[in-house]
């Protein structure tokens, strides 16, 4: 069997550890999502609704013209 020289050894282990970043990078990602999608599951209020006001800003209700 052949001798690996040690710049091979060293460049396995560096894509290893390039091989395990990227998957606990997308193992986080997954996670979030998962969070996310229990999160808008549940029916505590509106989500995702557009407003013209500023974040923060509570846009008051239009009153309606009194009927005669």
């Amino acid at each position: 069997m052949a001798r690996r020289s040690p710049e091979s050894i060293v460049k396995r282990a560096r894509e290893q550890a390039l091989r395990e970043k990227r998957e606990m990078k997308q193992a986080k990602k997954d996670a979030r999502a998962a969070e996310r999608r229990e999160s808008s599951d549940e029916p505590d209020g509106i989500v995702g609704e557009a407003s013209d006001a500023p974040e923060g800003v509570v846009a008051e209700p239009e009153e309606a013209p009194p009927e005669e």
